[in-house]
This record gives structure tokens, sequence and C-alpha cells, in this order.
């Protein structure tokens, strides 16, 4: 596709159109007159001279010449477009070879902060707070359950590599539960399974003779309609490498075609398979570790020409596919997303994790790692979403069977959501100290129940998160020190949250618990604050509270300090009486009007200010 300068500019650095024409690109004459424009610290000159000379690069200049990415991510840093520089970051990071100066390199990353590695709360600790909450609060963040198959799907033997149809009603999946036929050992044989569900119910799968071989077969993609397999077969001699893309079409009388291999413009002399078609037939994405990628294993994909064969397959490019492995793509049927599973990109939480990336015009934007709901410490591949994007389902190893893969369903949390796309953004701040706050953070939709991983603020106190637009959400902040603030909101748009928070090491005062005159009666209006510190006190039962009473000078002495005690235990009461909290983590005293805020009280203000009620948390120092 021929682009215009201006749109080049636009697409730039997702943008390599010499990826997929030649194996490297080299000028002496530019390379000359970007070293001449150095040498004279000419920078501005040298800046347009090595981004026109970046933009030229092939698949091999991006381990050959990734030092000059890498210069380039720093010009742009220093001349201010600093979206533009993490871009060039990322990609030098992500294919440079361990020749590259790795110290200046981690010097930079540190300075634009690409990754946020440490954001997310450990996913132990989250479902921790998840089931604490559950029996204490009606606001409970939603727990994913991980779902086996049944027997109807899984076997004594592994299972793996699901696919559906568009209704979700059809699955194809892998098999090694076949024990007949391997031409290499007594191994069992890899072999094609499908399921159909009826009533809601998956029924017993069955296997796709007319499928299978005496060779591996696998990795299959269904067409929306059903009628249509795309699959890897390994060893078969008919085959261009180890393993080759086949495909077979439904047949009127309900059998499968002869099976025929997709031809030299998509396989190679190497490993191609994990195929995915799109929704509308005419686009096919896969893996394959041939020579000239990018990596290990990269991902490539071909589509349709006017006659309806497959072109000659082209490399994905160097935003998705990096120096590691790129496997398991997978093209949602609704949406402009790519998902696959990758251990080369820099936000990892085990070995392979899933990451999903937007259409951007032609091409993919910039990965994003789909969250620690989905990815652990392990690998994540082999996998399938639903149409509705309701469900996972992907293989992993049961507890009782270690050793063996079973396919699983997992609702599909927020961070995988196609549409989740809209940033809830903001900072956390002290008030007493007037410096961010660490702390989690918390986003529960209670529109469609969808999970969120919360995160730790940063050492900022910022926070971020990309959800569904214009759905109903709960924010909740809360820490050791710091007090649990929720509050909903409706997203409209990219939006900005920032919270002051009042530390623990202080004591609070709430504007709306002042008693009226000689009076010690609570009102509607308190219940409000008074409800955050019972919330406070269900959520972290280690922390005590102290109630103090306190009134203005005039009156009687004995009188204020009987009125202050009455109004502190009307509180008291509130606290431990309507709610399941232990009387001895409840302490009321009343002070009268021995200690005053204003000495001298001269105005209505002042009074006011000196009858108060103060809330002082603490964590018993023995305890």
């Amino acid at each position: 596709m021929d682009l215009s300068k201006k749109e080049t500019d636009e697409l730039f650095p997702f943008y390599f159109p010499n990826v997929n024409q030649i194996n490297y690109y080299e000028d002496e004459d530019e390379l000359n007159k970007i070293n001449k424009a150095q040498v004279n610290k000419n920078w501005e000159k040298f800046k347009e001279l090595l981004e026109g000379y970046v933009k030229k690069f092939a698949t091999e200049n991006f381990y050959k010449d990734t030092r000059f990415i890498w210069q380039l991510a720093k010009m742009e840093e220093l001349y201010g477009d600093f979206e533009k520089a993490k871009s060039l970051y990322r990609l030098a990071l992500k294919h440079h070879q361990s020749k590259i100066d790795l110290r200046q390199m981690e010097i930079f990353m540190d300075s634009v902060q690409l990754e946020q590695t440490d954001d997310y709360v450990p996913i132990d600790y989250y479902y921790e707070l998840v089931d604490f909450r559950k029996s204490i609060d009606t606001l409970v963040p939603p727990r994913g359950i991980l779902l086996s198959m049944g027997k109807q799907i899984n076997s004594n033997m592994a299972d793996y590599a699901p696919a559906l149809t568009l209704d979700n009603k059809t699955m194809i999946f892998t098999s090694k539960r076949s024990l007949s036929g391997s031409i290499l050992s007594n191994n069992s044989n890899e072999d094609l399974y499908i399921a159909v569900q009826e009533d809601g119910m998956w029924q017993d799968a069955v296997q796709l003779r007319d499928i299978n071989s005496r060779y591996n077969e696998g990795s299959a993609t269904l067409n929306s309609e059903g009628n249509q397999i795309i699959f890897a077969r390994c060893g078969s001699p008919d085959g261009f490498g180890n393993c080759d893309l086949y495909e077979t079409h439904l047949e009127e009388d309900s059998t499968w075609s002869k099976v025929v291999n997709l031809g030299a413009n998509l396989n190679s002399k190497a490993w191609d398979s994990h195929p995915t078609i799109s929704v509308t037939g005419d686009s096919l994405f896969f893996a394959s570790d041939r020579i000239g990628g990018f990596g290990l294993s990269d991902i490539y994909f071909s589509v349709k020409d006017e006659d309806g064969n497959w072109t000659r397959a082209r490399n994905l490019g160097p935003v998705v596919n990096t120096r590691g492995n790129e496997v398991s793509p997978f093209i949602h049927p609704r949406y402009k997303i790519l998902y696959f599973s990758s251990n080369g990109h820099l936000l990892n939480f085990g070995g392979f994790d899933i990451y999903k990336a937007n259409a951007k015009s032609f091409l993919w934007d910039e990965p994003q790692n789909i969250g620690p709901l989905i990815n652990t410490e392990g690998d994540e591949y082999y996998f399938t979403i639903d149409s509705e994007s309701e469900d996972l389902f992907y293989a992993g190893s049961s507890s009782m069977r270690s050793h063996n893969l079973d396919l699983f369903s997992f609702p599909l949390p927020m961070e995988a959501q196609p549409g989740a796309n809209t940033k809830v953004s903001g900072v956390v701040t002290d008030t007493v100290k007037g410096k961010p706050f660490r702390g989690i953070v918390s986003i529960v939709d209670i529109e469609n129940g969808i999970e969120i991983a919360p995160k730790f603020t940063r050492e900022d106190g910022s926070f971020e998160f990309n959800l569904i637009n214009n759905a109903n959400y709960v924010m909740v902040v809360q820490s050791d020190e710091l007090f649990r603030i929720e509050e909903m909101f409706f997203l409209n748009g990219d939006t900005v949250i920032n919270k002051n928070v009042d530390p623990l090491t202080s004591k609070i005062r709430f504007k709306s618990i002042e008693f009226e005159e000689n009076s010690a009666k609570l009102r509607p209006d308190m219940y409000s604050d008074l409800d955050k510190v019972v919330n406070f006190l269900l959520d972290y039962p280690e922390f005590k509270l102290k109630i103090s009473g306190h009134t203005d000078s005039s009156g009687d002495e004995l009188r204020n300090k009987s009125l202050s005690q009455e109004r502190a235990d009307a509180i008291r009461d509130y606290i431990i009486i309507l709610h399941p909290i232990e009387k001895d983590r409840v302490v009321a005293e009343g002070y009268g009007n021995s200690q005053p805020v204003v000495e001298d009280e001269e105005t209505d203000d002042d009074r006011r200010l000196n009858r108060r009620v103060e809330f002082e948390i603490y964590r018993p120092k023995d305890e």
C-alpha cells in the first residue's frame, strides 16, 4: 500500500514499509550525513536525518542497528515528544541484542517509565481483599472463577488449543487422548476433536476422523459458519516444513473434504502453526519460526486476492513481534483486536503472557498485557475468546494432575476486554503533608460485573485504568494509612479523578458531625461520614478507634464534660450496636471544653470549631 509522506509520518514508528520488502537497508551516503550532523552537534538536522533513516529499516536492521532507534528515541525525548520517544524506546528494548549497552538503556528506561510493572496488586493479596469484603460489605468486586470444561471436553490426556465458531456453539480443540498411530514412537498422537453445545450444555467431544491421520494434527481455527477448518499438520510428506497449514471444508453430506496443503505462499521450510481466521474469512494470522523474522517465532498474516487465493505471507512487523517468541494469535470476531502470546514484550508476569493490540489504520498499536487476572508466573497460550467477550478459554494444569493440560474457561477481565479503551486516571494526595500517597486503587464495575485488577498508586500518587465507556463504576482507595473512599461515577470519555485523603496519623474531623447546641442526638446527615469510619474498621480489624468529644467554653464546665461524653457515646453506640464491630475496639471519651482548638473564643465560628468530635484510628503497639 502506497502512503503519502504525511500518512507515514503519522504512523511512524508503527509503519516500516521496507519490512517484508528487503532483508536489510543500508545507505552509506545517508549514514555519512547523519555522522556529520552528529559531529557538528547540529541536533535538529541529526534528528531529521536519523528519523528518515530509521523509517527505512527492514527486518535485520532492528537487531543489527538497534542503536539508531535508541538514539532517535533519546532525541525525541530531548525535543519533548515523549509519546514517540516511549514507542521508540520500546522498539529498541524489544529488539536489542546483548552487545547493546544495557546499563545505558536501563537509565533511559527508568527516566521515561516505559512500563509500570509493579502497579498491579499481587493477585493472592487481591483475592484476600475480595474474600474479606465479601463477608462484610455490599460493595464486592467480582471474583473470576476458573471453570473446567468438564468430562465432555477434557480427557485423561492433554487437551488444548480451543477455537469457537461465531455463535459460540461449536468448539474444536487438540487432544493427545488417541493412542493409535504415531509413526515415530508409541507416544500419543495429536488429533482434532469437535464438540457442540445444545441447550447450554457441551456434548461429548468426537474425533474428526475425516481429518485426523497417522501424523499430528492440531491448533485449528474455524471460520464463522463452522464449515471450514484451517489447522496444522506435522511430519506429513506433502509438507514444506516440519509443520504446515492445511484446510478442509464441510461437504453437503456432513463429511469433511480431502485435506489440502495451503501452499508455499503460507507455508515455509520451518514450523508454521497456530492459525486464526478473521470473521470475514479473508485474513489469516499464524505463527512461524521461519528464517527472516524478528525473533525465534513471529506472527505472520496473509489476505486473499481477488480470485480468492491466499497471498504471500507477510510478517506482522516489529511492534508486535520481538526478539523472543510470539505465538497463538487470535483475531477477535467483532472487534479489530489481535490477541497473542509472547515472552518477549516488556511487561511480563511469567513465561508466555497474553497481550492485545488494537488496529491502528491497517497496522497494530503497541500491545498491552491483559493483566495478572489471566497471566501468571507460568505460561499462557493456546487460547480463544468467545464472540461476546464474556469468557476466555485456555489450557491449564489441574491441581490433581499437574502434568496434564485441561481446557478451562475464565471470565474475561477488564484488561482483556476489547472495548476497554477509555482512560480513567488521577492522583491520590495526602491532605496533611501535601505529598503523593501510596495505597491501593480499586475500580468496581457495578453495571457489567467485569473483574478489574486493582493497582498500587505510583510514587507520584498517580493511577491509571482502561475501562469500557458508558458504564457505572465505583472507585475505592485504601491502605493501612488511609480511609477507604468510595466514589461512584458514570464513565463518559477519558476521565481524571483526583482524591485528597486523610492519613490515619492525624485526628480526623467531619464537617457533617457538628451537634446541635445542647444536644447529643445524631442526625441522618451524619451517617454518611460515620459509615466511612465503620467501613474502615470492617476492612481493617487490627485497628481500633478513639472518639473524642469536645464542647465550646460557654456554659457550666461539668455540664460541658457530660454533654461531650454523651455525644461521643452516641457515636460509639451507632458504630458497635448497628454494625458487627467488637466493643473493645471503640473507646469514647468526653473532654468538655478542656482541649479547645481556639483558646480565646470571640465569634460563633470560634465556638463552632471547639464544638467538635475527633476520630483517631490507630493500631495498638502490642498488636
